[in-house]
């Protein structure tokens, strides 16, 4: 303490102003922690009984015939619904519109199957100790996404418009090939034939409904996915929207299902796509109906 008295008095303030603002700091990703624990217990709480808790093929028949490859592939008579996922992921986040300017994320996702939702919520370095931390959100037909600077600065923040919570939707029908039994038609997803190698699943939650159609290979894995139109932007009352696209792949057998590991994410401009995710999944579990 003695030391720091000698000090220069406009050393005393940088000192104390540094310990103030590492405290702030740890005061609010402490708080960030417990938001996205609130999230996941509100996650867990809105969850409702799933039947049938077993997939039966016979649900299949009639289906166009690239959704039935894919079931037959990616599932097992008798494999248990999922109701529950829990993954963690590594991977490169662009957060810039006209060029690539790629960063490094980590980030933990809980899903719950019935009623659909998922938290994300992710730490995007994008400089060495200075990272954005992203929570989105389904929960109970609501779209949450929030992003917070070093967790101080809030960069961006929307909750429970139509645009967004159809965009939330959006992202839980495409990724449920990392859950394949919530693309079962006894899960509400409606299947249209569109040609060999695709088909159109639709799904609805309260008076929110999402399409993607998604693309398959011979073998019956889905390898890409397309939304139509996704709200892009939003600035004050006017909203953009484009075209969603993402491939899929590394399939991997996970507790007698047929997952995909990697997968990249991106809006498709009129010049061409423009990725803003590349992920791998490195840890993944689920829980099932009993």
């Amino acid at each position: 303490m003695n030391y720091l008295l000698k000090l220069p008095p406009i050393a005393i303030i940088s000192i104390l102003f540094l310990s103030l603002l590492v405290l702030v700091i740890i005061y609010r990703r402490n708080r960030w922690w417990s938001e996205t624990d609130q999230l996941r217990v509100n996650l867990i709480n809105g969850q409702q009984p799933i039947q049938p808790k077993v997939y039966d093929s016979k649900e299949i028949e009639g289906l166009p015939d690239p959704a039935q490859r894919f079931f037959k592939t990616v599932l097992q008579e008798g494999q248990a619904i999922i109701t529950k996922v829990e993954f963690s992921q590594h991977g490169q986040f662009n957060m810039n519109e006209m060029e690539d300017k790629w960063h490094k994320f980590n980030a933990t996702q809980l899903v719950v199957t019935q009623r659909q939702g998922f938290d994300w919520d992710a730490k995007i370095q994008m400089m060495p100790f200075v990272n954005v931390f992203v929570h989105d959100t389904y929960l109970l037909g609501e779209g949450h996404l929030q992003a917070s600077l070093i967790g101080l600065f809030t960069v961006a923040k929307m909750h429970n418009i139509p645009e967004l919570n159809q965009g939330e939707l959006l992202r839980f029908l495409a990724e449920s090939v990392w859950y394949p039994t919530s693309l079962l038609p006894s899960q509400g997803v409606i299947w249209e034939a569109i040609d060999q190698h695709s088909s159109r699943a639709t799904l609805t939650d309260g008076k929110t409904t999402a399409s993607v159609v998604f693309q398959f290979d011979t073998e019956g894995l889905i390898t890409s996915m397309r939304a139509e139109a996704r709200c892009y932007r939003v600035i004050g009352d006017k909203l953009t929207f484009m075209p969603w696209v993402g491939k899929f792949g590394e399939y991997s057998d996970h507790n007698g299902m047929r997952i995909p590991l990697e997968g990249e994410v991106g809006w498709e401009h009129p010049e061409g796509a423009r990725l803003y995710f590349k992920g791998k999944i490195t840890k993944i579990s689920y829980e099932f109906a009993s």
